[in-house]
């Protein structure tokens, strides 16, 4: 006899949809209502290409092995190194975390997450200019203007309009004739087809158009006809437009964080919130990618003060990004063992980053094989979060949620947690 849970958070993207209903029967996930494409092929086939068993490399190829065994080689590895890299961490739940950076503090590693070649830039623009942030529930009941800028939800966040865009609120009556939503882009993407209206930004020129648009808010006249291919009258009537909303908010995404400007770019669309506040009630959020990439972004903030690129190496967190991000420590070949954590840098880094990873001993930690795995020194299987084992994880808009655990994981499959817990106790016997 099957059973269904209700009210589980799906573990993809930083949507955290919280309404799906799983049915399990017989030990397998048979159905998924309310989820996404990609929810529901992740939950259907969660035990496809998995990790079987730990595994350490002998030559050419993997040895399987006790996870016992698995622990004390990654231990030794990690008690030798002079410069680790702990990184990843941004699909993983948050008791995860605490335990990768008790592992940092004690071997004097490196800590960076998955933020610093994404939403990297986000971070650096708030530090500089404040946050004008707001909740996803706030959009939905009360958003008469909801501008994405640099971002595609309906690829990457399928759910993200019919759940907090489209459906009515408290004040949103009929979100048709009471809504508007505009997308700003370099070319028309399948959100910018169901969108009221498109702007056309040229490629590498965001900077400038929300310039443009911040002092026409504050009432200067600009004596051009078109800035960033936007004709200098649409940009005027969309200045008046924000002005005059009851609720607007602003989502961006690595259109606007990895393009020209990058962290300029975000630091002007704070700032033209903020000037738009003087008028009327403005907000903005970052589409955050990886179900818990916010998650790392707040506990490493909560646990050192600072949100990624983090080195233990002193004996106390030291914050530099550039210098102790993921991607420039791998370039100049200073990191000598990494230990990885539900991420694959080996499929998204650059290559001069890469061909230092297949230099030196990795540790990958992750429920399945990647492209990381084919050259990790140890691979330990864990148990997927919100599937197999339960957690907690931080929504983009910074709200945490519960991960419920809907099934076993595989026989002898552990959560992330419980590996790098064991990985601290055995470092902490041998280093004293």
């Amino acid at each position: 006899m099957g059973i269904s849970i209700p009210d589980v958070v799906c573990p993809f993207c930083g949507c955290l949809c919280d309404d799906l209903i799983i049915h399990v029967d017989n030990g397998r996930i048979i159905k998924n209502e309310h989820g996404c494409a990609i929810s529901k092929s992740k939950f259907l086939h969660h035990l496809d290409d998995r990790l079987e068993h730990p595994e350490i490399r002998d030559g050419d190829s993997h040895q399987t092995v006790e996870l016992k065994t698995a622990i004390s080689h990654c231990v030794d590895l990690l008690k030798n190194a002079r410069r680790p890299l702990i990184y990843g961490l941004s699909s993983v739940e948050n008791d995860a975390h605490r335990e990768a950076y008790k592992i940092a503090d004690l071997v004097g590693a490196i800590v960076d997450n998955t933020s610093s070649v994404c939403h990297g830039p986000t971070i650096l623009g708030t530090q500089e200019s404040g946050e004008a942030a707001g909740s996803l529930a706030e959009v939905k009941n009360r958003a008469d203007l909801v501008i994405y800028w640099g971002s595609n939800p309906q690829f990457a966040h399928p759910r993200h309009i019919s759940r907090f865009v489209k459906p009515p609120g408290e004040f949103i009556h009929d979100p048709r004739t009471d809504r508007e939503v505009w997308v700003f882009d370099i070319r028309k993407s399948i959100t910018a087809t169901l969108a009221d209206r498109f702007v056309k930004v040229e490629p590498g020129r965001d900077l400038e158009v929300l310039s443009a648009l911040r002092a026409l808010v504050r009432g200067h006249e600009i004596d051009v006809s078109e800035v960033g291919g936007v004709p200098i009258d649409t940009i005027r009537e969309l200045a008046e437009r924000m002005k005059s909303a009851k609720y607007g908010i602003l989502f961006f995404g690595l259109g606007l964080t990895q393009s020209h400007g990058r962290h300029h770019n975000v630091d002007a669309a704070i700032r033209l919130v903020q000037d738009l506040n003087s008028y009327t009630k403005w907000n903005m959020m970052s589409m955050r990618g990886h179900y818990n990439v916010a998650g790392a972004n707040k506990t490493l903030t909560w646990t050192t003060g600072y949100p990624f690129a983090v080195d233990f190496s002193r004996g106390f967190p030291r914050y530099q990004p550039g210098e102790y991000t993921a991607v420039d420590l791998l370039r100049r070949g200073e990191v000598d063992v990494l230990l990885n954590i539900g991420a694959d840098p080996v499929a998204h880094f650059p290559k001069v980053a890469v061909s230092h990873i297949r230099k030196i001993p990795v540790i990958n930690i992750d429920p399945k094989r990647n492209l990381t795995s084919l050259f990790a020194e140890v691979n330990i299987p864990t148990a997927i979060a919100g599937i197999e084992c339960d957690g907690a994880a931080v929504r983009m808009d910074g709200l945490p949620l519960y991960l419920k655990k809907v099934m076993n994981p595989p026989e002898g499959i552990i959560p992330d947690r419980e590996v790098l817990q064991m990985i601290y106790e055995q470092l902490e016997e041998v280093m004293q």
